[in-house]
């Protein structure tokens, strides 16, 4: 991977990196950790503008967070409800107390999502499906991403050949995200199926 990157920001420059990103946000294999410090380090060894390399994924961030956002609007809310009833454990008031919160906390985690990993293409999904406004979804996006670039950019350059060392670092906090989300799932799994005992207890002691 790491030589196909290289290849890509050899033979396009800085509009290959924002290439590589913009697919990042449509295939998590390709990690960010690894792009965007991949380019600080062609920056310092003067191969690519460092400006135009963080202008660049920049833009290729917004690109693929768009393209995500149009699948949610595609796939709209009642879609969206419709594969929730299908899913077990999960129920439409699931779906709905979801909505609800993302619509009052939705430009926040928009904008912080953008700099955490797992979320940072997730997000772009139920924006689109809730129909944020197009331009307030793309600020923040262009806002998060303008950030989160920057310091991994910044970072491949200052390390220069040792720019691994921040995908090494970030790929620790990455295992924490999925750690988090994983014990949160079986935490629902567990309460959802506590809850369906509860109900089928009582369902046998009234009749």
């Amino acid at each position: 991977m790491t030589d196909w990157l290289i290849g890509l920001m050899e033979n396009l420059g800085a509009p290959g990196a924002g290439l590589a990103i913009a697919l990042e946000n449509l295939f998590p294999p390709l990690p960010s950790e690894v792009i965007l410090p991949l380019a600080g380090f062609t920056a310092s060894q003067g191969d690519m503008d460092l400006l135009d390399a963080v202008v660049w994924t920049t833009l290729g961030s917004v690109v693929g967070a768009l393209a995500l956002y149009w699948i949610g609007a595609l796939l709209g809310r009642e879609r969206t409800l419709a594969l929730a009833a299908r899913i077990p454990l999960l129920s439409i008031s699931d779906i709905e107390k979801t909505e609800a919160w993302f619509l009052k906390h939705g430009r926040k985690t928009v904008f912080f999502g953008r700099m955490i990993p797992v979320f940072r293409s997730l997000i772009s999904i139920p924006a689109g499906v809730e129909r944020m406004p197009l331009t307030v979804f793309t600020l923040l996006t262009t806002a998060g991403s303008l950030i989160w670039n920057t310091i991994f950019i910044l970072a491949g350059y200052a390390l220069g050949e040792k720019w691994s060392l921040v995908e090494t670092y970030v790929g620790t906090g990455t295992n924490i995200v999925i750690a988090v989300v994983a014990l949160a799932v079986v935490v629902f799994v567990v309460k959802r199926l506590n809850e369906r005992r509860k109900n089928r207890r009582a369902s046998q002691t009234s009749s």
